[in-house]
């Protein structure tokens, strides 16, 4: 039997009920995108005892190792770690015989996440960070993560030449991706320590930094942006440092090495007694001792051998081309027998006498 036919205003009301579906599927979709992305500006309230007013019903603690390099450092800055804890109500205890640091909360810890913070920065401090850099890690907009890059690669050489490309020419890279990501980053030994901000952690492209900056990009997937490497295969074959040359071909096998009983048999130590053969070996011992001992006196001998000295150049003699005048000499040897120097002359001295006898007479 035939159906029914269906009314002519049936399907436009099918046809309306699905477009409202749609729309509000799509509205559905904005509103959770919405959701999603954080507003401008919005910072998350802060976490106060009236939350939690009272407190924490059990103790938590951790605590970690320190390398023996890291002792003076800590030894120095601890009283700031302890003030810095201390604002969170909780206690920190330095052990150096042990070489170890422990966290651990008192009864007037009302955050129960400040024990996790407090163990973030005794691994921070353990992994080579300065306290300037570390205690910001007991920020609520702040985390960390110590990455372990030892593993990463089997062999050692390698292992090194990427740490080394990580760093860059004079820390440059390591700079640019502390720019990129508002991050602090130090790599010690085999592992990397990062603090900054969630978003930064996950942030190690210029273009990440950039899209994040539309805000129509900012909700979509940035795979499409990113750039793909792909992987070369090159099939240049290495030449070995040692090549094999092939040598002649000869029908006979090479000749047998000798053992060490045909050498004995062929110098004659063989047929030797143990105690001449001892006698040998202790004469052949002292006279190695004795090219020792002279090349060492040798060696010492050296510092007393003069220097060779510089050949004594020969004074010019004087030229007799000038004629020296004698009785000019004379006369001058003569004039200083006859008055002495810085002496007056005789004329002088006696009429200085007769003034002073004048004097004399005159005062009797």
């Amino acid at each position: 039997m035939a159906e029914p036919p269906e009314p002519a205003g049936a399907g436009a009301q099918q046809k309306e009920k699905q477009k409202n579906k749609t729309k509000k599927k799509a509205a559905t979709a904005v509103g959770e995108s919405e959701l999603l992305t954080v507003p401008d500006g919005w910072k998350e309230p802060p976490f106060t005892r009236e939350d939690n007013p009272k407190g924490l019903l059990e103790e938590s603690s951790f605590a970690t190792l320190f390398p023996k390099y890291r002792e003076a450092y800590l030894k120095e800055c601890w009283p700031l770690v302890q003030k810095a804890l201390s604002e969170h109500y909780v206690n920190a205890m330095l052990d150096l015989i042990e070489g170890s640091m422990t966290v651990t909360t008192t009864k007037k810890t009302f955050d129960p996440y400040a024990i996790i913070r407090a163990r973030d920065l005794i691994k921070l401090l353990a992994r080579s960070v300065p306290f300037e850099q570390a205690v910001r890690i007991l920020q609520d907009d702040i985390a960390c993560d110590i990455i372990k890059i030892g593993s990463l690669v089997r062999k050692r050489d390698t292992f090194i030449k990427r740490r080394g490309r990580l760093l860059g020419p004079k820390g440059s890279t390591l700079k640019a991706l502390e720019l990129l990501t508002n991050c602090y980053i130090m790599v010690q030994g085999n592992t990397v320590s990062a603090l900054g901000p969630f978003s930064g952690l996950k942030e190690t492209l210029m273009i990440k930094r950039e899209l994040s900056k539309d805000p129509e990009l900012r909700s979509q997937s940035w795979e499409r942006f990113l750039p793909k490497f792909k992987r070369k295969n090159l099939k240049k074959r290495k030449e070995p440092k040692k090549k094999n040359t092939k040598k002649e071909y000869t029908p006979f096998p090479p000749p047998q090495p000798e053992s060490q009983i045909d050498k004995e048999l062929a110098s004659g130590e063989y047929f030797l007694k143990e105690r001449q053969k001892k006698r040998k070996q202790v004469q052949e011992i002292k006279a190695k001792q004795a090219d020792a001992v002279k090349k060492r006196q040798e060696e010492r001998n050296k510092a007393f051998i003069p220097p060779m000295e510089k050949p004594v150049v020969k004074a010019k003699k004087a030229s007799t081309e000038k004629k020296i005048d004698i009785e000019a000499i004379k006369e001058k040897v003569k004039n200083a027998k006859k008055k002495k120097l810085g002496a007056l002359p005789v004329e002088e001295v006696k009429l200085k006498m007769a003034a002073d006898e004048k004097k004399k007479k005159k005062k009797k």
